[in-house]
């Protein structure tokens, strides 16, 4: 079992920049691929990006690429959305996602199996 725990979220203009981190609690988390999720009030949750075990392969939504990038630090246990650009439309709470089981590309919440609390991204215009 893992227990996730995000940061780094805030208040911005749009045109600037944050950078979530999740942090991830056991000794196996070289073991998971992990995700970044988000939903934004009366939405459903959305896929942002996912990682593999080792970082060597990554995925992002359409939305984001070319801004926002995934990456991971085994060392730290921790995975990280680099978020550039911002603009309105990311406003959400956004959410790290692992799983033992990931199967394509990660795109799709059922292929998680463990979530983190959310932190809040709000970006002004």
């Amino acid at each position: 079992q893992v227990q996730l725990v995000e940061s780094g979220g805030g208040l911005v203009q749009a045109g600037a920049s944050l950078r979530l981190s999740c942090a991830a609690s056991g000794r196996t988390f070289s073991s998971y691929a992990m995700g970044w999720f988000r939903q934004a009030p009366g939405k459903e949750r959305e896929f942002v990006a996912a990682i593999s075990w080792r970082g060597g392969r990554t995925y992002s939504a359409d939305s984001v690429k070319g801004r926002f990038t995934i990456s991971r630090d085994n060392a730290k246990n921790t995975v990280y959305l680099q978020m550039n650009s911002l603009k309105p439309e990311d406003t959400a709470v956004y959410y790290c996602a692992a799983t033992q089981r990931w199967v394509g590309t990660g795109t799709r919440p059922g292929e998680y199996d463990y979530w983190g609390q959310g932190t809040q991204v709000t970006v002004s215009s």
